[in-house]
């Protein structure tokens, strides 16, 4: 009988583990400028600025799909992106591609990779 109860609570705090780190996101990977370059190079993968508007008028890498996380279409937008393809996801400093990588984790996106830094890092 308490071998049965120790499984059950064992089963119980796996599952709550997993459901929460499912509901929070977070599988994605911060990555310097160096790895995003050579990541770059593969194929199956999409460049992502999620900045605004107006940040992009100041230059953005070549090649990229523009998704402003600040808009309110932002996440309806994405589900409409192929969860197959491997992102490689920058903002301005790295922030907001971080939280748009955790909102894109959460929605079944697996390869994921946030420029830290952002494009100021980039254009270093």
């Amino acid at each position: 009988m308490k071998t049965a109860i120790i499984v059950a609570v064992i089963l119980l705090v796996l599952f709550v583990v997993k459901s929460r780190a499912q509901s929070t996101g977070g599988a994605y990977k911060n990555i310097n400028v160096s790895e995003f370059k050579s990541k770059m190079k593969e194929s199956n993968v999409v460049l992502l600025d999620v900045r605004t508007p107006s940040e992009i008028k100041n230059g953005k890498i070549n090649k990229s799909k523009e998704l402003d996380f600040m808009n309110s279409s932002f996440k309806s937008r994405i589900d409409s992106l192929d969860k197959s393809k491997t992102y490689l996801v920058y903002c301005r400093s790295g922030n907001r591609s971080a939280k748009a990588c955790k909102v894109m984790s959460a929605k079944g996106f697996e390869n994921l990779y946030n420029l830290k830094g952002g494009f100021s890092a980039w254009t270093r």
